[in-house]
Order: C-alpha cells, then sequence, then structure tokens
C-alpha cells in the first residue's frame, strides 16, 4: 500500500503540486520560497520536510512547532551533498516555542542580524526544548554589532552538532546561549578575526550544563569561549538564578590564536580539560565578574586540566588574567602540559594556582604550520590536550 501511495505521489506532482509543498505520507518536499513558508506553518508531529537544492528567501517567523518523542518534525536538505542555501531576511529562520524538532544539512547566510534565532516566545516557565541542529553551515550574518550565528534563549536539552560557523556579527557570538539548560556542542567548526570584540560560543543568562566537545576554534574574536558573561536581570531562565552559568565543560577542543581561548565571566564551576591550546593572543585564561549586581556569586570553581598548551613567551606575560569581584583561590591549574613556542622549556607566570604541571616536554605536532595540530605518535605530550583527530584537522579560512 505504501508503494502505491508513493507511486500515485510522483504521478501527481507535476499536475497539482507545483504552488503547495508536495505531500507523500510523513515527507514534504519544498522547491520554492511559497512551499517552504507553507510548510513550517504547516508543519506536524512526524513531518519531514525536504527542501531542494537552490536558493531560498530568509525571514521566516514560526511559532509553536512542536513534534514528540516518537514524531519529531526534521527540516533538512533532500539532498545533504547539495544543501539548500537560505539567504536575507533579519534572521533565516525564528524559532519560537517548539519542541522535539531537527534542523540540519542547511546553508544559511547574509542575514542581516542572526542566523538561526530559538528561544522560549517569553515563556520563562516553558522552555524550547528538545532541538537538535545537524550539519549547518552558517557564514556572513549580522553586521559590527551584537548579531550571531545562533542565538538560543530559554532552550533546554538540545544539541548542535558538526556545524560551521565563520564570520558572525563582530560585536557577537557564533552561538550565543541565554538561560538554557542541559545542552552539547559536538563537533563544530568556529572561524573568525582576532579583532573582533564577540565570542565563538558563550553561556550565559542562568545557562547550566552545557558541554562543549571536540570543536575547532580558529581565531575566533577576543575570547573563544565565554564561560558566562553579562546579562539583563529580566533575561534570565530561570529568572532568579544567582549565577551567569554552572557546571559548563570545555573538553577534547582545539584552539588556535584568539586573546583568550576561555574566560570565566560570573561562573559557578566550570571545567576545561584536554584541551589543545595553540598560541593565544594574549592569555590563556580570564577570570572576570561583569554583572556585580548583589545577588550573583562571585565567579568561581574553576578548573584548568590535562591541557597542552602552546605559549608564546614574547606576548604572555601571564597565563591567566585575574579581575576584581572574583575567587582566584577557587581556580586551578592541574595537570597541564606547556610548552613555549621557541622550544625552550619555560614556566610560565600564573596568577592562580598550579599543581603537577608539565614544563619540559616539546609536542610534535602533523602539520603546526598549516594547522593540523594532531600529536604524532611519538610526541612526548600525547597523554595531554586534545584526544580526538577530526575536528583538529585544518579548515579552509
Amino acid at each position: 500500500m505504501k508503494r502505491s501511495l508513493h507511486l500515485l505521489c510522483l504521478f501527481l506532482v507535476p499536475v497539482f503540486c507545483h504552488d503547495s509543498p508536495i505531500r507523500c505520507e510523513d515527507k514534504v518536499e519544498v522547491r520554492n520560497d511559497d512551499q517552504l513558508r507553507q510548510a513550517l506553518r504547516d508543519a506536524k508531529p512526524g513531518n519531514w520536510i525536504r527542501i531542494a537544492p537552490g536558493r531560498y528567501r530568509g525571514g521566516h517567523s514560526v511559532s509553536g512547532l512542536r513534534g514528540t518523542s516518537a514524531e519529531p518534525i526534521r527540516i533538512s536538505a533532500a539532498d545533504p551533498a547539495n544543501p539548500p542555501v537560505l539567504e536575507g531576511g533579519g534572521n533565516a529562520i525564528h524559532f519560537s516555542d517548539i519542541a522535539f524538532v531537527t534542523v540540519e544539512s542547511l546553508v544559511i547566510e547574509g542575514s542581516q542580524f542572526n542566523g538561526l534565532n530559538i528561544d522560549d516566545g517569553g515563556k520563562a516557565d516553558r522552555p524550547s526544548h528538545h532541538v537538535t541542529l545537524k550539519n549547518l553551515t552558517v557564514r556572513n550574518v549580522g553586521s559590527d554589532g551584537n548579531h550571531d550565528g545562533l542565538k538560543l534563549s530559554g532552550v533546554r536539552d538540545f544539541r548542535i552538532v558538526d556545524c560551521d560557523f565563520s564570520q558572525w556579527g563582530r560585536g557577537g557570538s557564533a552561538i550565543d546561549m541565554v538561560g538554557c539548560h542541559g545542552g552539547e556542542i559536538q563537533g563544530c567548526v568556529f572561524r573568525g578575526q582576532e579583532t573582533d570584540a564577540g565570542n565563538g560560543v558563550q553561556a550565559k543568562g542562568g545557562s547550566s550544563e552545557i558541554r562543549i566537545t571536540a570543536s575547532r576554534f580558529e581565531n575566533v574574536g577576543s575570547r573563544a569561549v565565554n564561560l558566562g558573561g553579562s546579562t539583563g536581570l529580566p533575561f534570565f531562565r530561570p529568572i532568579d538564578a544567582p549565577f551567569e552559568a554552572k557546571n559548563l565543560t570545555v573538553e577534547d577542543c582545539v584552539f588556535i590564536g584568539s586573546p583568550a581561548p576561555i574566560a570565566f565571566v560570573g561562573v559557578d564551576g566550570a571545567t576545561v580539560r584536554h584541551n589543545t591550546i595553540y598560541r593565544p593572543g594574549k592569555y590563556v585564561v580570564r577570570i572576570l565578574q561583569e554583572n556585580v549586581n548583589d545577588r550573583f556569586v562571585q565567579c568561581r570553581n574553576g578548573t584548568i586540566e590535562r591541557n597542552l598548551i602552546v605559549f608564546d613567551p614574547a606576548v604572555i606575560g601571564s597565563t591567566t588574567n585575574v579581575g576584581p569581584k572574583t575567587i582566584p583561590g577557587s581556580f586551578v591549574y592541574r595537570g597541564n602540559a606547556w610548552a613555549s613556542s621557541d622550544g625552550r622549556h619555560r614556566k610560565p607566570r600564573h596568577d592562580i594556582r598550579e599543581e603537577a604541571g608539565e614544563f619540559d616536554k616539546n609536542p610534535i605536532f602533523e602539520d603546526a604550520d598549516a594547522g593540523n595540530l594532531t600529536q604524532k605518535p611519538t610526541s612526548p605530550t600525547r597523554e595531554f590536550g586534545s584526544c580526538q583527530i577530526t575536528a583538529t584537522k585544518p579548515g579552509t579560512m
């Protein structure tokens, strides 16, 4: 019966389905702007919206798109090898109040503000949830302002996997999370410019339990990863959160350049471990308190462990910048390998305590000049730094 229905759909397409999305069982085939708009508006649990190759106008706004755990809504390229391009608009797509939605294998470019924007529709007690973003390319969005490649506000239980971000707003973030919980960013690539004021990934506004893993950051803004931040009080989720962020993890990532690859900002507990940090521009770590409202804990409880850090002694005075109204005694470097870029065994200066640091081993990379920071089997520092390979392969600059 299903095969007969499928054949009937194919037969009817040229005659009856030119201006409307083509529906066959739960698959919704989209070939033009009007069909895409209608498919997003009418999506039901179990629908798979398949967008044909081509260029489509951005500027879509979708509210209340809710699948179920058994029947999620999927929005993807019909041909992942030839993904459609959504270009222009304030945001390519603005999703509000959504659940069990997957968006994958799309290219987003040229948005005026943010690439994708996902929020809770202003309902602090009803977050969007179970959102998966996979194999997206987000490039050349925003302007010189605070514009993001991907903006998440009030989202929980989410995954961002194998996405590529380049050239977002110079004052924004590739991924900006405000009041988000229980998420993972995995296998993503971030390419920016060190002269930008923004970040690669930022988690603030009461965000918690977020992991950033197996990703690559190339010359990304002033802070490649901002663990915390500064958020206006009405935007916190939960509204009474006593911290900017809590229980964040950065693991198995590669950082190249950036004035500060890691910043702890009003965070209450974060771990940075098994990352390769290569020639940061000014500091390895910053510890700051930017939101000084009395209800917030002072920035505290950070662990930086088992990382491989290659630093240039000509540009690194101290590895750590400690700001006022923080608790630097609650931060620790533990069991990291430090290597001077000139090959000499130097012990860098820290402004927080260090335990069991290694200073007498120089890493051997596959091709550091080309950006490949995979360590060779003979490297004496193989037990430190990033363990994965795919995200350490050089990208196209």
